[in-house]
C-alpha cells in the first residue's frame, strides 16, 4: 500500500473523496457560503463554528481545522484560539491563512499570536508571506502586490522556522516544507475576480490533511493542484467572473483525479 508520505496528488484526492473529512472553518463573513459549498462540490464536509464557547470542543470532532483572519473580533479570536487549543489536542492539522495580516497593529498581533501556536500548514499570498517573514511587501489589502517567485525565499524561512508547510499561491502556486519544494501551476486569471476563492482554497487544504496528517506537504500539493485543475476546467467557456463561478464549482464537483498530475502540474522547485 502507498504510505501517506509518498501518495500522489491522484491517491490523496480519490483518498479525501472515499472519506469526505469533516472540515472545522473558522473564515471570514465574505468567505463562509462560497467556501462550504467549494468543500461540498470537493468532496469534503464543512463546518463553520467559531463560538469561543464550543470551538475548542467542536475542533476535536473534525478531521482537521482552518482559520483565516479576513474579518477579526476579540470574540473570534478567542474562537480561534479555543480551536487551535482543541485540535493539537486532538492530534489534528490546523491550517492558518494570515489574511492582510501587515494592515493593522491589531491583525499583525494576532497573525503573530497564531503563527506561534504552530500550523500545520500557512497558506497565504506572497504578500501575506513576505510580510510574515518579517520582509516589506506590496500587498493592498487582502490582494498580493508581489509576485510568488519574489515570496520563495520566505516561505523557505518561515517553513523552517516554525516547522510548517508554507504554501504561497499565484499564478503558479510554491509549496515548501523548508527542505522540499514544488511549484503547481494551471488555475486562471478569473480566479482572483471571484471573491473568496483563495480563503476557500485555505479549506481545502484542510480536507487534504485531514486525510494526509502525516504528509502535510504531499497534501498541500495535491490541494493546490485541485484548484488549478478546476480552475483550468472552468475557464472553458466561461464569460466572467460570474460564470466561472458556477462553472468552478462544476468542475471541482466532475473533476477526474488523474487531471491533477496531468503534464507537469506538479514540479520539483
Amino acid at each position: 500500500m502507498t504510505s501517506q508520505k509518498t501518495a500522489g496528488a491522484a491517491e490523496l484526492h480519490d483518498r479525501m473523496r472515499r472519506r469526505a473529512p469533516l472540515v472545522h472553518c473558522i473564515t471570514n463573513y465574505v468567505a463562509m457560503n462560497v467556501a462550504a459549498n467549494v468543500l461540498l462540490a470537493a468532496g469534503a464536509s464543512p463546518a463553520m463554528v467559531h463560538a469561543e464557547e464550543e470551538a475548542g470542543e467542536f475542533a476535536g470532532l473534525a478531521g482537521a481545522l482552518t482559520v483565516n483572519i479576513g474579518t477579526l473580533s476579540p470574540g473570534w479570536v478567542g474562537g480561534m484560539k479555543a480551536a487551535i487549543a482543541g485540535a493539537m489536542a486532538a492530534g489534528r492539522p490546523w491550517v492558518l491563512d494570515p489574511v492582510a495580516h501587515f494592515a493593522t497593529g491589531y491583525r499583525r498581533r494576532v497573525a503573530a499570536e497564531l503563527l506561534a501556536l504552530r500550523p500545520t500548514v500557512v497558506r497565504g499570498n506572497a504578500s501575506e508571506i513576505i510580510a510574515l517573514d518579517g520582509g516589506v511587501s506590496a500587498g493592498q489589502g487582502a490582494d498580493a502586490g508581489d509576485p510568488v517567485e519574489q515570496a520563495e525565499e520566505a516561505a523557505r524561512r518561515l517553513s523552517r522556522a516554525h516547522g510548517a508547510v508554507v504554501a504561497v499561491t499565484g499564478p503558479v502556486d510554491f509549496v515548501t516544507d523548508g527542505t522540499r519544494a514544488a511549484r503547481i501551476s494551471g488555475g486562471s486569471a478569473l480566479m482572483p475576480k471571484v471573491t473568496a476563492l483563495g480563503c476557500s482554497l485555505t479549506c481545502l487544504v484542510g480536507a487534504f490533511t485531514a486525510v494526509a496528517p502525516d504528509a502535510p506537504f504531499e497534501a498541500t500539493a495535491a490541494a493546490l493542484a485541485t484548484f488549478a485543475a478546476a480552475g483550468e476546467a472552468a475557464e472553458r467557456g466561461a464569460d466572467g467572473p460570474g460564470s466561472f463561478a458556477m462553472r468552478f464549482l462544476d468542475a471541482l464537483h466532475g473533476l477526474e483525479a488523474p487531471a491533477l498530475e496531468a503534464g507537469e502540474r506538479i514540479r520539483p522547485a
